[in-house]
């Protein structure tokens, strides 16, 4: 028999306390409705500033075959996010509580990228199972990629990548302006996956790019058709 994990939140609010105390009106929850990656935050906006935030991260559960620990972080004073720990079950529908306000989400497959700097892989497996192993080149040793458990923000077929963006002037000789295919979006500060034709020669062998993770364009394209908002990726050496 399939059981339900019921998990409420960190916090050091007296249940008691915490039962008659009224959260704030929610105005949106994310995501909602939609089908995501196993390692996707939730994300759960209020009409007014939170003053007791313990209260409220203590009115957010979620409903799962297999909820994973988690932790909040407050990114203003109205908008609260609940990373997970591990990853959400694949396959599965996912329960939102605030108070007695509720939604849900399902997760797909589960899909974990690898990119591991020393060996000049990316590596993807689906539900436990290795899809595809690519050769791939990380940031030089100037410009390191950030190492950690990362998931995707967002998806771009076509984007513009401008040095000048991360303080590097165009006539620089580590300048750059490059319209780029195939790339998904893994930190806010510019780190993508994406199609890099100019480096497939270093792919697998070295690590030449600014930061990002160098692809070439077929296996680019198969992991931008593959992955999905959320998927979880993990950069290791």
């Amino acid at each position: 028999m399939t059981g339900i994990a019921t998990i409420a939140m960190t916090g050091s609010v007296n249940p008691a306390t915490a039962a008659v105390i009224e959260p704030p009106v929610v105005t949106a929850v994310e995501p909602a409705g939609d089908v995501v990656g196993v390692a996707h935050p939730v994300e759960v906006t209020f009409a007014k500033p939170v003053s007791n935030r313990a209260a409220v991260e203590q009115s957010i559960t979620f409903e799962s075959t297999k909820a994973p620990s988690g932790r909040f972080t407050w990114l203003n004073s109205r908008t609260v996010q609940w990373n997970p720990d591990g990853f959400w079950p694949a396959h599965s529908q996912i329960k939102v509580s605030v108070g007695d306000m509720s939604t849900s989400f399902e997760t797909a497959s589960s899909v974990v990228s690898v990119a591991d700097i020393n060996a000049h892989t990316f590596t993807v497996s689906i539900d436990g199972e290795v899809a595809r192993e690519m050769p791939a080149s990380m940031g030089k040793a100037k410009f390191p990629t950030p190492q950690g458990r990362f998931s995707v923000l967002g998806k771009e077929s076509v984007v513009i990548m401008d040095s000048r963006t991360i303080g590097i002037p165009l006539e620089d000789p580590e300048g750059y302006k490059l319209t780029v295919n195939d790339a998904v979006r893994i930190t806010w500060g510019g780190v993508y996956v994406h199609s890099a034709p100019w480096s497939v020669g270093s792919q697998g062998y070295a690590n030449v790019s600014h930061g990002c993770i160098n692809l070439s364009p077929d296996n680019a394209a198969w992991y931008f058709d593959t992955v999905r908002i959320g998927d979880p990726v993990i950069v290791q050496a």
